[in-house]
Order: C-alpha cells, then structure tokens, then sequence
C-alpha cells in the first residue's frame, strides 16, 4: 500500500464530481433549449437532461493479488466516469401558441430538465468535491507531520 492512495482516490473522486458539475451547469443552462438536436425524422428536438455514471475504478491484476495474499479488503481504487446518459424521461409540455416551435394545438415540448432537482444536484456535487478536498487536506497534513518526525 502506497502512502499516496489516499491522494490519489481523492483525486480521482474530484475528477469526477468536476465533470458532474460541468453536466449540471450545461443542464442548467439549456433548461429552456427547444432545438437541440435533429432527432430521426429530420424534425427539432429539446434538450435531453444528462446525467454523469460513476464506477470504482479497476485495480491492475496485481493489486487484486497484493490483496488477496496480505488479507487487505480495505484498499480502495477510485472511482471513475463511466459515462454520460440521457435522461429518456418524456419532454414536458407547455401551452404557448406564439412560441416559434408551438405546434397547431398551441403546446411547445420544453426540456426534461427540472432546474430545483438540478440545483440541488449541484450542492450535493459541490459537497463531495469538498469533501475529497478536506480528506486530500488531511492526508498532507498527516504525511507532513511524519516527515517532521525524523527531525
């Protein structure tokens, strides 16, 4: 076990919340977005909310044999992006016959994006991010102080 492991988790856990915050941000800002893409049948469609997938990180195959021959199920690897999905949540309809993409009922489909469940999101992303900075803090602060030690 390397005296960085805890560094380096920590690292990787700010790597991804980092880039869940940039999805919520990109969320938030194309809340009211009714082009976003050109689906199958040539037509507009709005934005699809995206949401980030987070996994532990694999270990090399000779961190799985380190552990299974000292007995240390402790150790942990990481996490890491997996990858970024789209919400398939149906789009939310809204009446408002002068809006340049209302259809002849007068209703415009608007985003899936939910800006309160997004804020909301972003504080949680914002606190692990916090979070890991605090345990990066702490372990420093530990390896420091070992190395005043030999002094």
């Amino acid at each position: 076990m390397s005296i960085f492991n805890g560094i380096n988790t920590s690292g990787s856990a700010l790597t991804a919340q980092r880039l869940r915050m940039d999805t919520i941000s990109s969320n938030i800002a194309n809340a009211e977005t009714t082009r976003a893409t050109i689906n199958e049948n040539g037509e507009f469609e709005p934005y699809r909310r995206k949401t980030v997938n987070f996994q532990q990180a694999e270990q090399p195959f000779w961190g799985h044999l380190r552990r299974a021959r000292t007995g240390n199920q402790s150790v942990g690897s990481g996490v890491k992006v997996t990858g970024i999905t789209e919400d398939r949540e149906p789009f939310t309809m809204v009446y408002n016959p002068n809006h340049p993409d209302a259809g002849e009922d007068g209703y415009v489909q608007m985003p899936n994006v939910d800006p309160l469940q997004e804020m909301v999101d972003l504080m949680s992303a914002t606190r692990s991010y916090e979070a890991n900075i605090t345990s990066i803090n702490a372990t420093t602060g530990m390896l420091m102080k070992a190395l005043e030690i030999g002094r």
